[in-house]
């Protein structure tokens, strides 16, 4: 189903941009369909997108779907949870060149989750199961890989403090755990990593820090981690949840859900020597409030989000943040068909086109898949 919606002039002008179009690419219907994406989309050379939704599938324990530019679905995997495949996937995928899917499941398996590959046919192999709470459980986030084609995650909880993990899976399957989180540089993560040609790690906890506000953090490819930043509320945001991304320079950017100086939510810079900018702090207006997905960039330093709450209708925005600090919203979600609570990142393609997930909304209430044109 594909449905182009125009977004309509407005008297807030300084609020809301022009000429942007928006497309409805899927509205997720449960089980069969999938339902619920935690998860930011990929995209391969010919505009195919992947993601995965937290529940829906055969067995109402989530799946891995395939969208083509037309909108229409294919479901490669649905996930059957114990004893040996793992349910509830959150995270975002990754693709190799060979087409292979990897990912993670915050549950299922014989405990606490797992790491996958489903081939190009939808065959799935299981990397590691999580059980062992010294090796960490509950994966929530997406995974990196090095040039190696090893993988790198994170867990919620366990691990020698119970605080969470950085983990390495290889091809193979074989796993250890890189870093242990211990509090003061966080306490799990709710995001994906990223690295940089060095082999450092870069990421954000939603806890941990100096004042329990979370943190962004940095480890280098022998496991050591440092602190780069941690937050302190207000006038500082709070409770990142968002992969980071990076510049050329090195700083980092990314979205916090709560904190700022209205407590809404805040979008923000972190230097290579962790001196943190907040660039943007949300009103829960027509800006919108509690930015929860992670960010894109354009080669202009343009920043692209979403946020949870507020717009028109309360249920979120798709926001542009020019590198002066002025914040154009893209569109506002209605609920209902377009979609209701972005939870999943942004991502771009190279015509400037935004594609991304709604945890709700849509004709069934259960999410839906969106393209937002230039």
């Amino acid at each position: 189903m594909v449905l182009a919606v125009w977004l309509s002039p407005s008297l807030f002008s300084t609020e809301l941009a022009q000429g942007q179009t928006f497309v409805l690419l899927h509205t997720f219907g449960l089980s069969p369909d999938g339902g619920r994406s935690w998860a930011g989309l990929i995209r391969d050379a010919s505009g195919n997108l992947y993601g995965t939704t937290e529940y829906g599938g055969a067995y109402d324990l989530g799946m891995v779907f395939e969208l083509d530019p037309s909108g229409n679905e294919t479901i490669l995997h649905s996930f059957s949870g114990i004893p040996m495949d793992g349910s509830l996937p959150t995270a975002s995928l990754v693709r190799d060149e060979d087409g292979n899917l990897y990912g993670a499941t915050v549950d299922g398996g014989p405990c606490c989750g797992m790491v996958f590959k489903l081939d190009a046919a939808g065959n799935e192999t299981v990397l590691h199961n999580f059980y062992d709470p010294l090796g960490g459980q509950n994966p929530w986030t997406s995974l990196v890989p090095d040039r190696g084609g090893n993988l790198y995650g994170t867990t919620g909880i366990g691990g020698v403090f119970g605080l969470g993990t950085i983990f390495k899976v290889t091809a193979t399957g074989y796993f250890r755990v890189v870093h242990n989180f211990d509090g003061l540089d966080g306490r799990g993560s709710l995001s994906g990593l990223i690295r940089d040609a060095a082999g450092n790690l870069y990421g954000t906890s939603p806890m941990g820090g100096d004042r329990n506000c979370g943190t962004v953090f940095r480890m280098n490819a022998t496991g050591k981690g440092r602190l780069l930043h941690s937050f302190n509320g207000a006038p500082d945001g709070a409770s990142p949840h968002s992969r980071l991304v990076v510049d050329a320079a090195g700083n980092l950017y990314g979205t916090t859900l709560y904190g700022g100086a209205n407590g809404y939510g805040t979008v923000f810079k972190v230097d290579a020597f962790g001196n943190e900018t907040v660039l943007y702090s949300f009103t829960d207006g027509f800006d919108g409030g509690y930015p929860w997905g992670g960010l894109a960039r354009d080669g202009a330093g343009n920043l692209y989000g979403t946020t949870l709450g507020n717009g028109f209708s309360s249920v979120g925005t798709v926001f542009e943040l020019t590198p002066t600090g002025r914040l154009r919203v893209l569109h506002t979600f209605t609920g209902r068909p377009d979609g209701a609570s972005p939870l999943g990142d942004l991502i771009r393609d190279e015509a400037g086109n935004l594609y991304g997930t709604t945890w709700g909304g849509g004709t069934f209430d259960f999410g839906t898949v969106f393209k937002i044109t230039p």
